[in-house]
């Protein structure tokens, strides 16, 4: 087998093909990281305030773009973490470390931005509910 025939192996064919290994890669990210379960069930959390509050859509646009923030880089911290892992099977290695700790570095940033556009979304509703 020459190489372009061993690449072609390796190429998504249809479409279909090609979504449902990205679903599986969810699913698999979900079932085996923890913190992913948890953003994910934080999501859902503020997607019901969300509805209880009659976000406008402007607000929910940033609510959106928040937690999808989050979970696009809790995934991408899963890929840095295996390959991670993978380069250095599975052996304490300084420079697998780094990469791990600056892809949940990039994680927590993002959760930071998403605890601010929370605050700047619903602090004005739970404001006006105090007063």
């Amino acid at each position: 087998m020459n190489a372009n025939q061993n690449q072609n192996k390796w190429k998504n064919h249809h479409f279909i093909q090609a979504l449902r290994h990205a679903l599986d890669g969810v699913r698999t990210a979900f079932r085996e990281e923890r913190n992913l379960r948890f953003h994910c069930c934080a999501a859902v959390g503020v997607i019901v305030c969300g509805f209880l509050f009659r976000l406008t859509c402007s607000e929910w646009l940033w609510l959106l773009a928040a937690v999808t923030l989050v979970v696009v880089s809790e995934l991408w911290n899963t890929v840095a973490e295996n390959l991670a892992d993978l380069a250095s099977h599975l052996q304490r290695d300084e420079l697998a470390k780094k990469a791990k700790d600056i892809a949940a570095g990039a994680v927590l940033v993002a959760a930071g931005f998403a605890v601010l556009v929370a605050v700047f979304v619903f602090g004005p509703h739970i404001l006006a509910l105090v007063k």
